[in-house]
């Protein structure tokens, strides 16, 4: 991300989600930083039964709720999903009751309850999206996707114990 763009955002937050399977254990994590002041937090939990997607849009919005008061964001992530979603399908999708088009037809938009309150927290602050090449040696979406996949280990331990 050029510094401009890392200068003009209050908090940069970095987020990711991973599945094992999809559907299956999937996890999620974000690293918010706070670049004038340098202070971190990282977060992370996990679903037992979860698509990649869901975990991705989690992620962004676990990372959003922990915002106290409007904010510009700038929000990166290895999802073309949450990001174009952000930036272009919503929209639409509102425009036609949360619905988007297959085949010819309206039907309803896959994890409405997660692009809903996404939409909800989006309006209070300043997001722009930043896209980064998942896998790639970027530090920050290196380490959450650590801690997405830490996160649903333990569930993935339980499945075999039984």
């Amino acid at each position: 991300m050029p510094l401009t763009e890392q200068k003009n955002a209050e908090v940069i937050l970095f987020t990711d989600g991973a599945c094992s399977g999809n559907p299956g254990p999937g996890g999620w994590a974000y690293l918010l930083r706070h670049p004038g002041t340098g202070r971190e937090t990282e977060a992370s939990g996990c679903a037992p039964d979860t698509t990649n997607n869901r975990m991705e849009l989690t992620a962004a919005v676990e990372g959003l709720k922990q915002l106290k008061r409007p904010t510009r964001v700038e929000l990166v992530t290895d999802s073309v999903y949450v990001g174009t979603g952000l930036s272009d399908w919503m929209p639409k999708w509102k425009k036609q009751g949360w619905k988007r088009k297959e085949r010819g037809k309206l039907v309803p938009v896959k994890n409405e309850d997660l692009w809903r309150e996404l939409d909800r927290l989006a309006a209070i602050h300043e997001v722009r999206f930043s896209h980064v090449a998942g896998h790639s040696g970027h530090p920050e979406n290196e380490r959450c996707d650590e801690l997405a996949v830490a996160a649903y280990q333990p569930l993935l331990a339980q499945a075999k114990a039984r």
